[in-house]
């Protein structure tokens, strides 16, 4: 593990909707080719790459004027079919898509984001769920809540009581760079994961001012972090297979599944599983048992 639309003066700390919603497009803008469109590569030079505001908005029904007052947050009401047809136009995917609507429609009305509250249920359930890793995570990408065997994959370097320094999973990985590229064999993809749920994020709760804050932090502290978010990658990254370096018993591929609290302040839980008969799953009851051992020593 991500953004907004309006025009009227946003909160204090709040990102601007319209900033986020042109930078959006831009950036699908840029990854299409007109070729790729039917269209004719032309032979004036490009300043930029990839599409321009001019061949989109015919494709997708527009004016070119309209199109450049969306993107600059001038066309508060833009309809559906509209966003649809940008969609369509710009390949988007059903992630991109509910992002894109959302962007749209978000207003400098909305209420200052709730604060995260893990039930003590969800806590509990967590710590006692053994067979996996488990963690239970927040919007910001915040570890609210981990089992052993979690923390021993992902952070053992964490204590795994956590109580006033609440561990970061894009924190980790952009700012302990030595143990993040050490522990993910495909670092890259896990960054730009760990991005797009941070975007994802902030469309949904665009006046969280800690997020906010974090993202303002990072890009601050990690030109790769600045480099990617430029990139404006998006995924709610509900199943995701990854490839861990794990040093104590080596590598292995565990698929991560996001399940949503059904109040969904952001919050949820991710398993960490293993294909069933698989040299990864073996390794995995490898790692349980030494957390079991350590648990017993202590």
């Amino acid at each position: 593990m991500a953004s907004t639309s309006g025009t009227r003066t946003c909160q204090a700390g709040a990102m601007h909707p319209s900033s986020a919603l042109g930078e959006f497009l831009r950036s699908r803008r840029a990854r299409l080719r007109p070729e790729e469109l039917g269209l004719p590569g032309g032979v004036r030079r490009r300043r930029v790459a990839g599409l321009r505001r001019e061949e989109l908005a015919p494709l997708a029904g527009v004016s070119v004027g309209y199109y450049i007052r969306l993107e600059q947050g001038q066309a508060p009401n833009v309809s559906d079919e509209v966003l649809d047809a940008l969609a369509r136009t710009l390949r988007l995917d059903g992630d991109e898509r509910r992002h894109l609507h959302r962007l749209a429609r978000i207003t400098h009305a909305q209420e200052t984001a709730q604060p995260e509250v893990l039930r003590p249920g969800i806590t509990h359930m967590v710590r006692a769920y053994t067979e996996a890793p488990a963690i239970a995570v927040g919007r910001r990408g915040d570890i609210l809540a981990w089992n052993p065997l979690a923390h021993a994959l992902l952070a053992p370097h964490w204590p795994f009581e956590t109580a006033g320094s609440t561990p970061n999973f894009v924190r980790i990985d952009f700012t302990d760079l030595e143990f993040a590229r050490g522990l993910y064999v495909d670092w890259t993809a896990k960054a730009r994961d760990d991005i797009a749920y941070l975007q994802v994020s902030m469309s949904k709760f665009p006046n969280d001012e800690a997020l906010l804050a974090l993202t303002n932090e990072l890009k601050e502290l990690s030109p790769e972090f600045r480099e990617i978010w430029a990139e404006h990658p998006v995924s709610n990254c509900a199943t995701v297979s990854r490839t861990y370096r794990h040093p104590q018993v080596g590598v292995m591929t565990l698929t991560a599944e996001l399940l949503r609290t059904p109040d969904d302040e952001g919050l949820g839980v991710t398993i960490f599983q293993a294909a069933p008969g698989s040299v990864s799953q073996e390794r995995l009851r490898r790692l349980r048992g030494l957390v079991l051992d350590d648990t017993v020593d202590q």
